[in-house]
This record gives structure tokens, sequence and C-alpha cells, in this order.
């Protein structure tokens, strides 16, 4: 069980530090002053996430999270590709936050029921942080979906440019049979499967259209440290201050 509950935790824990830090990247930036502050404060909510998660496997013998976090290498980390991709216009990262923060509400949700009770109790607390960042995901896309040709068409073009890599997040884990048969988590076919139902009944209520995703390749490689040229930098940059000096806290 201990391999593959690593995996499970180091790829939860990526993708909340990556994301987290991209959101930070708005930060002094955002179109309005309210979403400056909602996207910092969704950064904050991550980064702390992340934290907790990497605490976790510090339990499970790998090292302290600060170590985990700011020395290893792009491929040694196992976050989806969607989460290091450069934000571009508010309409891709509203569009990454809409398609991420969806499945990371349901894969918390799963998790509340874990058979790892420590992760059972990590999930309840953080599905409960997750749900501003959805409410405040579905506002605006329901918002702008729905307002003029220009944001409709904005919002289509990221969603179709987004769902490749929105489908990377499910990448399928090699443990992936005893994770669900340890119930240690319900496995992400299954996850899969609901973040299409919900992300689908938000986009009926706008001008959207959830593009076909039965004929989209998936942009795999990211669970396994396959990454773009994108990440390697942004963790340079992550890490700047704690290479400086390690004894710093986060």
């Amino acid at each position: 069980m201990s391999l593959a509950l690593k995996e499970l935790l180091y790829k939860l824990a990526d993708d909340q530090l990556i994301l987290g830090h991209r959101n930070s990247e708005w930060t002094g930036f955002g179109p309005l002053l309210e979403e400056d502050i909602a996207f910092s404060s969704m950064a904050q909510d991550k980064v702390g996430q992340s934290l907790a998660l990497y605490t976790l496997l510090q339990t499970l013998g790998e090292s302290d999270p600060d170590t985990v976090a700011f020395t290893r290498n792009a491929n040694q980390f196992h976050n989806c590709i969607l989460v290091e991709l450069p934000n571009q216009e508010y309409d891709f990262s509203l569009i990454r936050h809409f398609l991420f923060d969806t499945a990371e509400a349901l894969r918390f949700e799963a998790l509340s029921n874990s058979s790892y009770e420590p992760l059972a109790q990590l999930a309840r607390k953080i599905r409960g942080e997750l749900r501003y960042h959805t409410l405040h995901a579905n506002t605006w896309i329901k918002q702008l979906g729905s307002a003029t040709e220009e944001s409709i068409t904005r919002l289509q073009n990221s969603l179709v440019v987004a769902m490749p890599y929105a489908l990377g997040i499910f990448e399928p884990s090699p443990y992936e049979a005893e994770l669900i048969s340890e119930k240690i988590f319900s496995g992400e076919a299954d996850l899969q499967k609901k973040w299409l139902e919900k992300i689908e009944a938000t986009l009926n209520q706008t001008h959207l259209h959830l593009p076909d995703w039965k004929t989209i390749i998936p942009v795999y490689g990211g669970r396994t440290g396959k990454h773009s040229e994108h990440l390697q930098p942004l963790l340079d940059e992550m890490s700047e201050v704690f290479r400086i000096d390690p004894s710093a806290e986060w």
C-alpha cells in the first residue's frame, strides 16, 4: 500500500503547489481588484493544501515538506501538465480554474471516504475549502459564458485548448487497481466520468459547448515526470529564496 499511497499523495500535493504558484502570478495583475484578491486567496489555499499533503508524506518516510517542495527537479514532480502551463490571458486561467477545481472538488469528496484515515480527515478539510473555489469558477463561467460574443468566443477557444490537458488530470496510476481494491481511492476513470457530467451540467447553463472529448487525445506524462518546457523555469523561480536560505519558512 505504501508505494500506491505515496504516488497518490505526491500527485495531489504537486498539483496544488504548482497551480498555487501559477495563481499567485495574478497578484497585482487581475482584470478586476476582486479577481486579483480571489486568485491570490486561492493560491494561498492551494499552497497550504500542498503543505498538509507533503506533511502526510513525511509521516510515511519521505523528506520534510520544504525539501520535497523546493529541491526536486521537474522530472521528479507528479503534477498534471495542465497546472504548469503559463497563465496566458484571463480567459485561459479561468477555464483552467473551472476544469481543475471541479475535478479537485470531486476528488477530495471521494477521498473523504478513503480507507486511509489520515487522508480522509485531510480530504474533508480541503473539500470545505474547495467549495469557495468551485463557487468562484462556476459563477464566472456562467456569467462570462453567457455575456458578450467576445467573452463567449474567448472562453470557448480556451476550453478547446485546455481540454486535452484537463483530460491529463485523470492519467491512470500504475497502482490504480491497488488503490481501488484497498479502498484508498475510487480511481481516475470513476473521477473522470463524474467530472465530465459536472462540467457539462455547468456549461449547459451557458452558450459554451463541451468539446467532443472522445475524439481528444489526452496530454499524459506529467504523473510520471514527463513535463512541458514550462515547469523547470517555474520551479527555479519558486525555489529561489529557499536555495538562498534553506532555513527560511514558507
